[in-house]
């Protein structure tokens, strides 16, 4: 049987999809903007040279890098509540879980560009003095971050997709909007080529700017941390 395809349905519904797509973004600047200081943290005490404070660290990212995104925002939209009585809305429990599973790999993207710099730059910074967090503002996370910076991008792209789970707790992001339409419609492969089209327009822009940043860089010397 023939399929007739008709996008009028994606024309018709423009302004819920566009909707549905600044969701997907504020969704995943929200866990940009938690768990990147968050990832900062947990590096930094992964570096400790205190056991109690570097072991937990070591825990943490390795319960959240090894355990589906699906299975966290589960457990904190469905087993939390049972658990302690607080229920989270579906933008709140992935918010929380895109920022936490976030952390846990950006926190080895800190890890490793930290301990790349070289011992000349921590003994030039104890040489003049700077306590221990006035030498990591000033001297090695400003060199770490630079190099990390292409980085933390293709970490971000990569967080953008993972964003679409938010749709199985029924937020209102791209995803959702776009199941929603569909069912409503029963102009599935529209609707979905719409959003796949979307996302990949967003991401490109997202890819040429890391590529852009890499070229800078390589030509300024500087070097990233993988």
């Amino acid at each position: 049987m023939h399929y007739q395809w008709d996008f009028s349905v994606i024309s018709d519904n423009a302004g819920l999809l566009f909707w549905g797509l600044g969701n997907t973004l504020l969704l995943t600047l929200i866990a940009i903007l938690i768990g990147t200081p968050l990832g900062l943290a947990v590096a930094l005490l992964r570096l400790s040279s205190h056991r109690w404070l570097s072991w937990p660290a070591t825990v943490y990212v390795e319960v959240f890098r090894a355990t589906p995104a699906l299975v966290q925002l589960y457990w904190l939209y469905f087993a939390l509540p049972r658990l302690t009585g607080l229920r989270l809305g579906g933008f709140e429990a992935a918010a929380i879980a895109l920022s936490i599973l976030s952390s846990a790999f950006l926190s080895e993207v800190f890890r490793g560009g930290i301990a790349a710099i070289g011992k000349g730059q921590w003994d030039a910074a104890r040489g003049i003095g700077l306590s221990y967090p006035r030498m990591l503002r000033t001297i090695i996370l400003p060199q770490a971050v630079r190099r990390m910076l292409p980085v933390f991008l293709e970490r971000y792209i990569e967080l953008l997709k993972t964003s679409t789970i938010a749709a199985t707790v029924s937020f209102g992001d791209l995803l959702f909007v776009a199941q929603d339409i569909s069912y409503r419609t029963y102009r599935t492969l529209e609707i979905f080529s719409a959003i796949a089209v979307m996302f990949f327009l967003v991401i490109l822009l997202c890819s040429q700017l890391t590529r852009l940043i890499e070229h800078r860089l390589a030509r300024s010397g500087e070097f990233t941390a993988r």
